[in-house]
């Protein structure tokens, strides 16, 4: 497999954010490989291993799967109507990039506007992408991490970033 281009994965991560945007969760899900990890650490210790601190979201692909799933639910309160969400991706830079893997970081802001009150979530998100001529790319790791100091204002994380 050859290196692939900064603007395709650009345009891989803008797809998941639209996804995301519209709501369209299933599909989103089905961007990540059987093997993947979604991960969101505390917002105080957002360098730690997950063997050693607590993450605010540690998914593997079942668990992704069904959060997905849940959210699209009348009974997922949080969500329920949904908010509208606007994931805005920027300064995406290829870390590795050859073989059958890529990594990829990139910088991201998410506006959520519920009930009159908009809240943002600033951060960086670290993937590891699958890459395959037929498929294009898949997700086998996406951890993104909160530039907040606590989810105050906010309380809770009731979106996917």
């Amino acid at each position: 497999m050859s290196a692939v281009s900064r603007a395709a994965v650009e345009d891989f991560l803008f797809h998941e954010a639209d996804l995301l945007d519209s709501w369209r969760l299933e599909e989103w899900a089905a961007l990540f490989t059987e093997d993947a990890r979604y991960l969101v650490p505390a917002t105080d210790r957002p360098d730690d291993s997950p063997a050693s601190s607590l993450y605010l979201i540690y998914d593997d692909h079942g668990r992704l799967v069904e959060r997905a799933r849940r959210l699209l639910k009348r009974a997922a309160h949080a969500e329920f109507p949904h908010s509208r969400t606007r994931h805005t991706v920027t300064n995406v830079r290829l870390l590795e990039n050859g073989g059958d893997t890529a990594r990829v970081s990139c910088n991201f802001v998410v506006y959520r506007s519920k009930r009159e009150v908009m809240d943002i979530y600033p951060g960086r998100s670290e993937y590891e992408l699958l890459v395959s001529d037929a498929a294009g790319f898949r997700i086998r790791l996406k951890k993104s991490v909160l530039d907040l100091e606590a989810l105050r204002p906010h309380g809770k994380l009731s979106i996917i970033l």
